[in-house]
């Protein structure tokens, strides 16, 4: 049996609530989920969270959260990827309690490209916000920009996993784009 059958029907066990099942997908996919992670956070220097924090971080999310039903495979890394960006805005937020009553920055710009992993700060939170209000516009470009931004993967791993042409996957990030830095400005 091929790795991404055995997947599936895991998965597809997951869903049904089994834990065992889950965890084989998760220590399957760990060495994936630590790529990501070590995409997101890049060479962050002063930082506690680190790629291997933030992918414990985001099992325990997936684990914990009774409602988590994978598709498939690429449903599971959209929910990884969601999970990564909730543990990351978190770990912002508590950071900057402690720095409260520094200035908070406006974002002029989104990268197009996380290379070097994002910066954790008041930026990220503003981005976050941002991301939700897209979300309630257009889920599907939600889940592009947490796959990029968030899980660090290339136009052409989205577009595999969504099993999408990758032009029409930079289409989506452009308008994303464009539409979260109108939203980071206002």
């Amino acid at each position: 049996m091929s790795d991404t059958a055995e997947i599936t029907q895991w998965l597809s066990a997951a869903r049904d609530g089994d834990r065992v099942a889950l965890d084989r997908v998760l220590s399957t996919l760990y060495r994936e989920l630590h790529s990501m992670a070590r995409r997101q956070l890049g060479n962050q220097n002063g930082h506690t969270l680190d790629a291997t924090g933030l992918v414990h971080e985001a099992y325990i999310r997936l684990v914990g959260r009774a409602d988590a039903q994978f598709e498939d495979r690429a449903h599971f890394f959209a929910y990884a990827a969601s999970a990564m960006r909730s543990v990351v805005v978190d770990y912002a937020r508590q950071r900057l309690a402690v720095k409260r009553g520094g200035d908070l920055h406006r974002v002029t710009d989104l990268p197009e490209d996380v290379g070097g992993g994002m910066r954790i700060n008041e930026e990220l939170l503003g981005l976050d916000t941002a991301l939700t209000r897209l979300a309630d516009v257009d889920s599907k470009l939600a889940q592009v920009v947490e796959l990029r931004y968030f899980a660090g993967l290339s136009e052409a791993e989205i577009a595999t996993l969504l099993k999408r042409s990758e032009r029409s996957v930079r289409r989506d990030w452009q308008k994303a784009r464009l539409y979260l830095l109108a939203s980071l400005q206002d």
